[in-house]
């Protein structure tokens, strides 16, 4: 828990505001599956019992969910929970990372003495990644290199030739790559041995985890956070062949570290194909539908591949929001952005209208 520390995240609705829509936090728009909450309070009646420390049941779901070995699998209380653990066993000299992106990368090497660099990528791009990152490495040659992929917040997804390129360079260079995926399913990519989620998925839209068995350089980021809407049960996992550093990486957290709901609603949120298929069908529309009433009013707004969208505006609107109850995220916080960008999730319609509603009212354009 945060003791006396700013929270520099979305999703805190629990200040005593009257907040009544909370736009902040970049979850499934459908919330959580059904079935998920069902075997999560099933399993209780099991909780006098210990969790399972090698979460053998999950592991064995998320092997068979990406078509990779076991031992690649390590999974933690949230994806932050890795991030974490793989700075603290890693203790780098340098990192570089492309800005803006999710913070906590930071946080955390900062905290091991680690050395971050900034590639900072250009509003008039549309904050793309490009390969002028190659350049950036070549100069600093960091230890390695945190991408976030499609990113947050700015709802990128990176070419995937450029990724593969990327792979093959840090890896000549023996540096290591860690690579955030958690949103990629939302994006429509390709889920393991499951196949496509959509047949409209983006081009660009493809996991790297194909490239693990050869390169164990490589780690890889995923959550069940956003794609399941399961942000309170905190489930996350890195996926890599270097098995040593997951080794290193089990031996700095406690083994029970994986609550008996959440191993069970993971095993069942592997399941519901059909929920996420729905998902990123309802967040396409709902985008769209979004961004363009956002641009009606003005606003700027970069171009999004996941279910969020990053947009300038006033520096004042997230507290103008927030009297109006609802929650988007400031952005300001971010490496790389000027007070006056935020973030909104896509929501279901009723609640997006809603969104536009109050932000016309809040800005004058109603």
């Amino acid at each position: 828990m945060l003791y006396k520390h700013k929270n520099p995240h979305g999703g805190d609705i629990y200040g005593g505001d009257d907040i009544r829509l909370d736009f902040s936090a970049n979850t499934n728009p459908k919330g959580t599956p059904r079935e998920v909450i069902r075997q999560a309070a099933l399993s209780l009646e099991h909780a006098d019992r210990y969790p399972d420390p090698y979460a053998r049941e999950l592991v064995a779901a998320i092997a068979a969910y990406h078509g990779v070995p076991a031992d690649y699998i390590l999974i933690g209380a949230g994806a932050a929970e890795m991030i974490y653990s793989y700075a603290s066993t890693s203790r780098f000299a340098s990192a570089l990372m492309a800005a803006p992106t999710f913070s906590e990368y930071e946080i955390a090497l900062r905290r091991t003495g680690t050395k971050v660099l900034h590639w900072n990528m250009k509003e008039e791009t549309g904050f793309t990644l490009t390969r002028d990152i190659f350049t950036a490495i070549e100069v600093n040659r960091p230890s390695a290199v945190f991408i976030c992929n499609p990113n947050n917040p700015t709802g990128k997804l990176v070419d995937p030739e450029l990724m593969k390129e990327l792979v093959q360079f840090t890896k000549e260079r023996d540096i290591k790559l860690f690579v955030d995926e958690c949103f990629m399913e939302l994006a429509g990519a390709r889920c393991g041995a499951l196949g496509d989620v959509d047949e409209c998925a983006p081009s660009c839209a493809v996991s790297l985890i194909p490239e693990l068995e050869n390169d164990p350089h490589l780690i890889i980021l995923r959550a069940f956070t956003k794609n399941y809407g399961m942000a309170g049960l905190r489930l996350g996992y890195v996926l890599t062949s270097d098995s040593d550093l997951l080794y290193r990486m089990a031996k700095g957290v406690q083994p029970w570290n994986l609550s008996t709901p959440a191993q069970a609603a993971g095993v069942q949120a592997l399941k519901e194909t059909e929920f996420l298929k729905e998902s990123v069908k309802l967040i396409r529309e709902e985008k769209a539908y979004l961004s363009d009433g956002l641009t009606k009013l003005g606003l700027k707004v970069i171009d999004s591949d996941v279910n969020f969208l990053l947009f300038r505006g006033p520096e004042d609107l997230a507290e103008s929001m927030r009297k109006e109850g609802i929650l988007i995220r400031d952005c300001s916080n971010y490496m790389g952005l000027e007070p006056g960008w935020f973030r909104v999730a896509v929501k279901l319609h009723h609640e997006n209208e809603e969104l536009l509603g109050t932000m016309g009212k809040v800005l004058g354009k109603e």
